[in-house]
């Protein structure tokens, strides 16, 4: 049998073990303790943010036969196990990005009609909804403004404006934030501790980081690194080999040889790296990131905790002196040129050539 994935190894069974997203949980949990359950539900926002998870969480919550504190699923029901293996007929899911069209939704639309065989609701989770065919949406939206009463709708999707408003205008509508750094570390060092893995701090935040506000993507690059290190133990170079990550002390050094605007330097620095493998489009995002960090404190140094979070004590203090060798319209010329390399990397023939020309300019050579 193959390894079990770590973000379905660890997916929530109960509200309390659910991250993020506070505002949402709040409020469908009420629904469920006050019995106010609506007919269709509108889940918006990025990829690996919660939206099937607490879909299906949800579905099997108001199928419950023996709720605990009238909102968190029991799990050990009969409805609760048929839905924790996969096996309830009446909890249908449906991917639209492959099952866009309208005969599917007709069909839908026929079985929907009957009563559920088991559950006491027949909930459709829709994923990718804002991907339905034109007629598709409109067969949906017929099934919304005549709901049966044994029936319930979630829909979920990560392009919100690619969804007609009919539809939207007949859900209660949910909007899924990208998750914080600290939400997502504290659900990784739970997975880890369970695992039996340790972790630099390093290497924790720099997974939390590289998931951009998205605990499944977190979980998978945790996967990856679980398989990756030696010992059971990971450590930050093993997460910079594994994504390709920048290491901080390149930027650094690279930053401090451009505020002394030394061309021959930055070049020889950038060349050196690229023939260790340096990828040179991770590079600029990298350097665009910290270039960003230094102009944010330098305008508003209370906000200093919350831009430099992620690093080091001794790399803050040298973050903070770098930014004193920088005036404001030095750090907005270097932002422009690096922004506008970032966006010419990828059409060019010599990746590295942008890079270069942003390093000139601003040196003043030309």
């Amino acid at each position: 049998m193959a390894n079990l994935a770590l973000y379905r190894k660890y997916r929530p069974q109960t509200f309390s073990e659910f991250v993020g997203q506070e505002h949402i949980v709040k409020t469908i949990t009420n629904q469920i303790q006050r019995g106010m359950i609506s007919h269709a539900y509108l889940f918006s926002g990025s990829r690996g943010t919660g939206k099937t998870t607490l879909a299906r969480l949800f579905a099997k919550t108001i199928n419950c036969q023996n709720r605990k504190g009238g909102f968190e699923p029991c799990n050990q029901c009969e409805a609760c196990r048929e839905i924790n293996g996969s096996r309830a007929v009446d909890i249908i899911e449906i991917d639209a990005a492959s099952n866009r069209g309208i005969d599917e939704i007709r069909n839908l639309r026929e079985g929907i009609k009957f009563p559920p065989t088991f559950l006491k609701y027949k909930v459709l989770i829709l994923d990718e909804a804002h991907q339905l065919t034109k007629e598709a949406a409109n067969a949906i939206l017929k099934i919304l403004e005549e709901p049966p009463v044994h029936a319930v709708f979630i829909l979920a999707t990560t392009e919100i404006h690619k969804m007609i408003p009919t539809i939207i205008s007949r859900c209660q509508r949910f909007d899924f934030y990208k998750l914080t750094k600290d939400e997502i570390t504290k659900k990784l060092e739970e997975i880890l501790k369970n695992e039996g893995i340790k972790i630099e701090k390093e290497a924790l935040n720099q997974i939390a980081i590289s998931a951009n506000g998205s605990l499944r993507d977190a979980e998978s690059i945790l996967d990856q690194a679980i398989s990756f290190s030696k010992n059971k133990e990971i450590t930050a170079d093993d997460i910079r080999n594994l994504l390709g990550i920048v290491d901080l002390s390149l930027v650094i050094e690279f930053t401090k040889i451009l505020s002394k605007k030394n061309v021959g330097e930055a070049l020889n620095l950038l060349d050196k790296n690229l023939e260790k493998g340096l990828d040179v489009q991770e590079f600029a995002k990298v350097i665009i990131d910290y270039l960003r960090k230094i102009l944010v404190i330098k305008i508003n140094p209370q906000l200093e905790n919350d831009v430099l979070d992620e690093l080091s004590s001794e790399a803050k203090e040298i973050t903070k002196k770098l930014g004193e060798k920088f005036t404001l319209e030095e750090l907005r010329k270097l932002l422009n040129l690096f922004l506008e390399a970032e966006n010419k990397i990828r059409y060019s023939s010599l990746p590295q050539l942008p890079i270069e020309l942003a390093i000139i300019e601003y040196c003043g050579v030309v």
